[in-house]
């Protein structure tokens, strides 16, 4: 499912937590029931004339004798340069194309900082052999006599 409408780019938030757009519509385009039916669907927002799309949780619609607000919440992978060209529309008049897409909320993975792993069948988990371990760290400690300030000791400096 798909619709069009013409919205006003509200704003977009980002905080550590999560990324927000939101869209004011005016008009006949809030009456159109596609947006009801697309409320809570992970789709793909485009801007016209904007080349890059965004993957979303289409989160909430709220309607008042004014306008109807359209909140999403970006998800998956939302860089800088996938979505400078999106936000510099932020406080213009966009035609907006909501596309629903095949995933749900579970699909996306919010990127995580982390070791990079894989698991074997039997679950146990392997990363790469040149990352530190604790026992590597145990080790160097026990070379600097366990003052974490010194230097390692090198037969030929001067002491």
């Amino acid at each position: 499912m798909q619709v069009t409408v013409k919205a006003h780019f509200n704003k977009q938030t980002k905080d550590s937590k999560k990324e927000m757009v939101q869209f004011y519509v005016k008009g006949e385009d809030e009456k159109k029931p596609e947006l009801n039916k697309l409320t809570r669907e992970m789709v793909l927002l485009e801007i016209e004339g904007v080349e890059n799309k965004i993957k979303c949780e289409f989160t909430k619609t709220a309607k008042d004798s004014k306008k109807t607000v359209l909140e999403f919440i970006v998800k998956g992978d939302s860089s800088a340069e996938n979505t400078f060209n999106f936000y510099k529309k932020a406080g213009a008049d966009v035609t907006l194309h909501i596309v629903e897409t095949q995933m749900s909320t579970d699909d996306f993975e919010d990127e995580h900082e982390g070791i990079p792993y894989s698991v074997d069948k039997d679950g146990t988990a392997k990363i790469s052999p040149d990352q530190l371990s604790l026992d590597d760290v145990d080790k160097e400690e026990d070379e600097l006599d366990g003052d974490p300030f010194a230097s390692p000791k090198d037969e030929d400096s001067l002491d």
